[in-house]
């Protein structure tokens, strides 16, 4: 039976020779397999012309190998198999019948019947799940990078406003400049006069006692935010405490730590509803606002924490000299001080100046008396002015150096990319809810843990850096898709928070999916359509129509 079978293997199939002629010929080819009216064949290459019975003979007659397109007899010849239900494919005839099964003919038409199995229907079904996939990742990246366009058109208009800024700002900087040296030359001629006055004052006793009560009103306020320091770090700690520690364990250290943090922080007890438990913060709210009575001119909470800072930074010698003019009784004015009403304002300074002087030459010849309490208080006006100018003038340039600072930020691959597409993105916080907590990431800035139900928000680090492992070259795509924020609130007894955001182009921003994946060290994988890079035509696929 063996040798048999040995015999009839090279052999075509029964009747091929005869009945199927286009047997592993081309689509495109099947109009050309035609026999004459005669009976005869030409050679597709037309060198030759051979009786049509002589096609898939198994025996080479064309010098192109165009006789034997589903035989192997000629080795420049090639078989197409149909693979009905998947893509069509083409292999070199001299692998027809050869035993094995070509993984490109899924239908098994390259060897005789029952060798090799036809599974077209499931690569075709695989195939065709995998080309709507790509097709749809096409459309998504095509997309995407339509938006991802108007966010570099958007980094060239940010650039180009801040350019203009800058001159603005620079312009401005000169003016303010020229300003300073103007009030600073009057404050210096000012000073030389009232000098002497204005010594003799500040030995008084008021104004030494006013100093005195600034130095421990500083100190006061040191030690305030210290213990504001401590009392929070404690605060988190028990809040920590409170919302980790199991209730059915019988600790009665850690359950009285817990109850009485609960009754000094007006927080209800843990397995309360949340109706009872804002009710009662309520309550107990309104009662310590109730029994609160302020003596008469004692400063709350706020004005402390908003107000104190301006006083501190009060211009003492100001002050001192404003009391001096007021217990002083007012003398009548001459047309030398009323002048000032009707004068323009840019002829004061001059004025004022002129004034300085005059009025020191009159007291020095003895023609008008009295102290110069009048013009040690234009020196200190003097001062202060020239002091609103220069800070006016530091805040200007340090707008300009921020403003420059962005610039050169907009186009580095290490800032916002060489094309500037993540400038829009600035900022942009994206949210997703994944069970009890809402996690959201600010890009470039924070991300966040916040409760969806009452409690403690959890920073989980800032921005550090774009993807930092050294394999990864800054300004090549793999670069933006890892973005790492560090240094978040630190876990209890653990590390600090931290999140690595994986990003890949799509055509919205979003969130995805969030994991722990080690305790406090959390992978957030999202969408943007900076990520979207333009399809490059010139290597797209063609692919076959199924």
């Amino acid at each position: 039976m063996v040798p048999w079978l040995l015999l009839l293997l090279p052999l075509p199939l029964p009747g091929l020779a005869t009945t199927d002629k286009v047997y592993g010929v081309h689509p495109n080819l099947i109009s050309k397999y035609v026999p004459s009216k005669s009976g005869s064949w030409k050679c597709l290459d037309g060198s030759k012309e051979i009786p049509w019975k002589f096609v898939n003979d198994d025996s080479c007659d064309c010098p192109d190998g165009s006789d034997e397109p589903g035989t192997s007899a000629c080795s420049n010849s090639t078989f197409y198999c149909w693979n009905e239900g998947h893509v069509g494919a083409i292999i070199p005839s001299s692998r027809v019948r050869d035993g094995l099964c070509e993984p490109q003919c899924c239908d098994g038409s390259d060897e005789l019947p029952g060798v090799c199995p036809n599974v077209c229907k499931e690569l075709g079904e695989s195939y065709r799940k995998k080309f709507a996939e790509e097709r749809r990742l096409q459309k998504t990246v095509s997309s995407g990078s339509k938006i991802r366009s108007t966010y570099i058109a958007f980094a060239h208009k940010e650039k180009k406003r801040l350019e203009g800024l800058v001159e603005t700002l620079s312009q401005e900087i000169n003016v303010k400049e020229q300003e300073v040296e103007r009030l600073r030359d009057i404050a210096e001629r000012t000073e030389s006069i009232s000098q002497a006055a204005l010594e003799h004052k500040q030995k008084s006793p008021l104004y030494q006692s006013l100093i005195t009560h600034h130095n421990a009103l500083k100190s006061l306020q040191r030690e305030h935010k210290q213990h504001l320091e401590r009392e929070k770090a404690l605060g988190n700690i028990l809040d920590a405490l409170r919302a980790g520690y199991n209730p059915n364990y019988q600790d009665m250290a850690v359950l009285e730590a817990v109850r009485g943090w609960e009754e000094l922080a007006g927080l209800p007890h843990i397995g309360a509803s949340e109706e009872v438990k804002e009710g009662e913060t309520k309550e107990e709210g309104e009662a310590v606002e109730a029994t609160e009575d302020l003596e008469p001119g004692t400063w709350t909470a706020d004005q402390l924490n908003d107000e104190l800072d301006a006083l501190l930074e009060a211009d003492h010698v100001s002050l001192l000299l404003e009391h001096e003019e007021h217990i002083q009784s007012p003398t009548e004015g001459s047309l030398l001080y009323d002048l000032t009403s009707y004068l323009p304002d840019f002829v004061l300074p001059h004025y004022e100046s002129f004034k300085d002087t005059l009025i020191s030459w009159l007291h020095t010849l003895g023609i008008i008396h009295g102290d110069l309490d009048s013009t040690a208080a234009d020196s200190s006006r003097a001062h202060q002015a020239l002091t609103d100018a220069e800070a006016e003038l530091e805040r200007v340039k340090n707008e300009r150096t921020t403003a420059e600072g962005d610039i050169a930020e907009i186009f580095n691959i290490h800032g916002f990319g060489a094309a500037g597409e993540w400038k829009k993105l600035d900022g942009t916080c994206l949210e997703t809810e994944v069970g009890d907590y809402t996690y959201e990431v600010c890009l470039f800035n924070e991300a966040k843990q916040k409760p969806n139900h009452g409690g403690q928000t959890f920073s989980l680090g800032k921005y550090d850096s774009w993807n930092p492992s050294p394999d990864v070259k800054p300004g090549e795509p793999e670069y933006y898709q890892k973005q790492v924020y560090k240094h978040g609130t630190r876990c209890w007894n653990g590390p600090e928070r931290s999140v690595v955001l994986l990003l890949t182009c799509g055509i919205e921003n979003a969130i995805l999916t969030v994991q722990e994946l080690e305790k406090c060290e959390y992978q957030f994988t999202g969408t943007t359509p900076a990520l979207c890079l333009p399809l490059d035509e010139g290597k797209k696929n063609s692919r076959e129509e199924l």
